[in-house]
């Protein structure tokens, strides 16, 4: 594909996903994972990312959304890096910070080709792993997320100031902070003629 585009496809004998990405896109997005509240997600990421973005999944979700969840990040991230190419000019490092009522997300990143990501930091204790009527918790965010970073190269930072009172009150300016943030870090700087780092590659 021309561009800064990238098409995969993964089947395995747990899912099958497909997703097309063009990183200089309008934020259009169609996505379709069987998973509510991790689709709405993907929808504010790409609308605030200014991605084009279509993803399709299907998934063994009788059993549980752990293997869905989790490959469609590892698809995403593999998309980005696919699309980045070499990543020459690119401003590699991006922050975003968003608020929710409440709650600001606080997203940092840089494709430094050292895929790095532990959790979602709260700042407090995380109350009995909330879950919501869609049974989507924060160790699945944690996993999604965790799956994208190693995938797309990402040292990814996620700090919440103050919690809201459910897990959708949490993940989206999150979500939306990460489509910014990793906007930032995609865009390229016309000041910098080569590949943004010292040792001249970035794996």
């Amino acid at each position: 594909m021309t561009g800064r585009k990238a098409e995969r496809t993964r089947k395995t004998k747990e899912t099958e996903i497909t997703i097309k990405l063009n990183i200089d896109g309008t934020g259009e997005s169609k996505i379709e994972t069987g998973i509510g509240l991790l689709d709405h997600m993907l929808e504010l990421f790409a609308f605030w990312g200014h991605f084009d973005l279509d993803i399709f999944a299907k998934g063994d979700l009788m059993i549980d959304k752990h293997h869905t969840n989790e490959d469609i990040g590892i698809v995403l991230g593999q998309a980005f890096k696919e699309a980045l190419g070499d990543k020459r000019g690119i401003n590699r490092i991006g922050s975003a910070s968003v608020p929710m009522e409440n709650v600001t997300a606080n997203v940092v990143l840089d494709i430094s080709g050292r895929g790095f990501f532990t959790e979602i930091n709260m700042g407090t204790k995380r109350s009995a792993e909330l879950i919501e009527k869609e049974g989507y918790s924060y160790k699945y965010a944690d996993h999604f997320l965790e799956a994208l970073a190693k995938q797309l190269g990402m040292n990814l930072s996620i700090n919440l100031l103050n919690s809201g009172p459910d897990i959708h009150t949490n993940l989206e300016p999150i979500f939306k902070a990460l489509g910014k943030a990793l906007c930032e870090a995609v865009q390229i700087d016309p000041r910098r003629k080569g590949i943004p780092s010292t040792k001249g590659v970035i794996d």
